[in-house]
């Protein structure tokens, strides 16, 4: 399987997924009067690292609400797998769920199969977390091909506000061409 690569300052993908708390959220448009997202990738159920990981976001929703930044989450898990997922973390954004593989390539996620994971049903997205900015253009991007390997969120939502602040007329990262 392969994926190609986001390029920082692209357009981010116009991917639109159902959310557990119903109706359909797009992967890079910001709602509820917030101008930019952040959508993070998250493997799935079966993962306790992604458990931790969501319950970090969850430490990190004050700031980044407070930079005007809005978050969404999202697996290839079911609806119901997700479901019974959240129950265990209470989320304070929304979960978008079932991710498809000419999605998560899309994306240019690591994608990895069912014999990469416990109480797995299909193949799943490694972790990615992407910041799309005011103009829909992304403005950060990391992937990683194991879930111990991940931004903190403390540290994204620092750079954010730098960005959004000292940084805002500065030109997006990994540009150079």
């Amino acid at each position: 399987m392969t994926s190609v690569k986001l390029a920082a300052g692209s357009a981010f993908p116009a991917i639109t997924l159902p959310v557990l708390a119903g109706g359909t959220r797009s992967l890079s448009a910001p709602r509820d009067g917030f101008d930019w997202m952040l959508t993070v990738v998250y493997r799935g159920k079966h993962c306790p690292l992604c458990t931790t990981y969501l319950k970090e976001l969850n430490a990190a929703m004050p700031d980044l609400k407070a930079l005007g930044v809005d978050v969404l989450a999202v697996s290839a898990d079911s609806q119901p797998r997700a479901a019974a997922h959240m129950a265990q973390i209470s989320q304070e954004f929304d979960i978008a769920y079932g991710l498809t593989i000419p999605q998560m390539q899309e994306l240019g996620l690591y994608i990895s199969g069912p014999r990469n994971g416990m109480d797995v049903e299909a193949p799943f997205a490694e972790p990615g977390l992407f910041v799309i900015n005011g103009n829909g253009t992304l403005q950060i991007a990391d992937i990683s091909n194991v879930p111990f390997s991940r931004p903190s969120l403390e540290w994204i939502a620092k750079g954010i506000g730098f960005l959004r602040g000292p940084l805002k007329d500065s030109p997006i990262n990994g540009t150079y061409a």
